[in-house]
């Protein structure tokens, strides 16, 4: 009698130590996938953030037109959303159910097809500078500065293509690390060439806002030749062969369906960035300064959520692949659990030291003070950034790339712009309270996100 109750009490802590190992496994593979990620990440925000100081000594008048331009920019490459967001589903799909070329196949016939496609958008862009400039409602020198940048910087359009199709599908395939060679390359050209051609070094002339649009064009186009390149070397997870190349219609428009949601997801987030900015136009130049400065501290704030967003992607979408629904629904709170833990501790560190960040930027105190209290919002938004993008992440990679976009309807179009046209329009307050309505924006996000993952659906999604 005493020998049985001495089994049933050792069986729950070996399950319990089977589980607790298991889960360490878990949480270690998802580390293993998403520091490369978030390091790539990085260099690609602090690349586009060297960019924004080195502007920023012109003045804010240049701040503004990159800011502007750089909207926009992100708005024509949302193209490259559906190929990439379509390719890492399927190829993660068919990597985890050991289908090695047709993996490799989805890649070719995305390469192709987004760089077509994001040339084909660019090129009216380009001719339809000033009016979609105008659009902003800027001063007229912002307009003047921000039609130079940009239509030198719609030239990067086919090779940051090319570079996102690329990383996209290698992190589907489990491969995190050769994206990262990839946007460190690019990245380090971006920062060099800038510092050159926007101060005029080596003997060459300064062209300002030129000279950044120049050098991110330089960087990807270099970007895209180094990623098709080992590529065709045949050494990485996957190889790309161009020999017999054919359009094959009918898996471009699997890619595209499966991505054609989170790419009109992100033209609606830059379209409401877009009107976002028109609000914040009300209050002057200066505060438009100080919201790109803000978006741009932004952009390296939640990186954390960007890696583990891409790791809960390719582990999702691989479990899936294998027939293990169970455990992508595991990857995807592991992922979200250490997302939370390192974003919340950033957003305590970027509270705390945003004026110092703000005075990297310009000198002018009106601008720093305004960046502060944005950037302060944003230190407040970091717990549920992390839950948003790990979410969004996860989903996406399980295929469901719908709901994320009824998610950005809701959240931003009327949660975040229908707060910020009461705030200007209605109660006429003042510009911290414009600030404010992202933390709105961003609880409304991760609510509904976390809601739909727990409720399981996207466990019986075909890609």
């Amino acid at each position: 009698m005493t020998s049985t109750h001495g089994a049933a009490a050792r069986e729950p802590i070996a399950a319990s130590t089977l589980q607790s190992e298991s889960r360490r496994e878990l949480l270690r593979a998802t580390w293993v996938l998403a520091w490369p990620a978030i390091l790539s990440f990085s260099l690609e925000s602090i690349a586009g953030l060297c960019d924004l100081l080195m502007v920023g000594h012109i003045g804010p008048t240049a701040v503004a037109a990159v800011g502007v331009g750089m909207q926009i920019l992100f708005a024509v490459n949302s193209t490259l959303f559906a190929f990439g967001t379509g390719a890492l589903a399927i190829v993660a799909r068919h990597i985890g159910a050991g289908h090695r070329h047709a993996a490799q196949e989805t890649l070719r016939q995305s390469i192709v097809s987004a760089a077509v496609a994001s040339a084909v958008i660019a090129a009216p862009v380009v001719v339809l500078s000033y009016p979609l400039v105008r659009f902003f409602r800027v001063e007229p020198a912002v307009v003047d500065e921000t039609v130079r940048f940009l239509r030198v910087v719609m030239l990067s359009t086919p090779g940051a293509a090319v570079v996102f199709v690329v990383a996209s599908s290698l992190r589907g395939a489990g491969d995190t690390r050769t994206p990262l060679v990839i946007g460190a390359v690019v990245s380090i050209l971006n920062i060099a060439a800038a510092y050159v051609l926007i101060y005029g070094r080596l003997g060459l002339p300064a062209l300002g806002v030129v000279g950044a649009g120049s050098a991110t064009a330089l960087a990807f186009s270099v970007g895209a030749v180094v990623g098709l390149a080992w590529l065709a070397r045949g050494r990485l997870h996957l190889v790309v062969r161009w020999t017999g190349f054919r359009l094959d219609r009918g898996l471009v428009g699997r890619v595209l369906r499966v991505g054609y949601p989170a790419a009109l997801e992100h033209l609606l987030m830059q379209f409401g960035f877009f009107v976002y900015v028109i609000f914040v136009a009300e209050y002057g130049t200066g505060p438009v300064a100080a919201y790109f400065i803000g978006a741009r501290v932004l952009a390296l704030s939640f990186l954390p959520g960007l890696g583990f967003a891409t790791a809960a992607g390719a582990l999702v979408g691989q479990s899936l692949g294998a027939g293990q629904p169970q455990q992508a629904e595991r990857s995807g709170w592991a992922a979200q659990a250490m997302a939370i833990a390192m974003m919340s501790s950033a957003g305590v560190a970027l509270f705390a030291a945003a004026r110092p960040i703000a005075g990297l930027f310009v000198d002018d105190p009106a601008v720093i003070a305004d960046a502060v209290a944005f950037i302060r919002v944003l230190a407040v938004c970091q717990p549920l950034m992390a839950v948003d993008f790990v979410m969004g992440g996860a989903l996406r990679g399980a295929g469901d790339t719908r709901f994320p976009l009824l998610t950005a309807l809701i959240a931003f179009w009327v949660c975040r712009l229908g707060a910020a046209w009461l705030v200007t329009h209605v109660f006429r307050l003042d510009l911290e309270w414009l600030w404010r309505v992202v933390i709105i924006d961003f609880a409304a996000r991760a609510a509904l996100k976390s809601w739909r993952f727990r409720l399981g659906t996207w466990m019986q999604l075909a890609v």
